[in-house]
């Protein structure tokens, strides 16, 4: 049976903290990408899942949620993975630029946690 979700804290590239509510037998890692000022990309680990191991079956809904107040981000996805084949999602998310255009943050949730000892 699936655990009841946990909640977990990270910083960005930009210094913009973020909570993530998650699945503790699903979520290994959120990655976050970014454009710098230079026109470059940058990819940062958000959130890492402290236990590092499931302990359970994730069930059959993958669901997570994201949250930013700084930026204005809150967003939670949910998906039916029957066949527990789902191992990364990602999520591109449109907030109000430090220069007023909009920019694009994508969130990379990852699966692949080992099974339990």
């Amino acid at each position: 049976m699936a655990r009841h979700n946990r909640e977990g804290h990270g910083v960005d590239q930009r210094g913009f903290e973020y909570r993530v509510n998650y699945q503790p037998d699903w979520l290994r890692l959120v990655k976050v990408t970014r454009d710098l000022d230079t026109g470059r990309q940058s990819t940062k680990t958000l959130f890492r899942n402290p236990s590092g191991r499931k302990e359970g079956e994730p069930g059959d809904r993958i669901r997570t949620r994201i949250i930013s107040k700084d930026q204005g981000v809150d967003f939670e996805i949910s998906i039916t993975d029957r066949y527990s084949s789902v191992r990364k999602i990602r999520v591109a998310y449109l907030v109000d630029g430090e220069d007023g255009y909009p920019e694009e943050i994508e969130f990379s949730l990852e699966n692949k946690l080992p099974g339990p000892d």
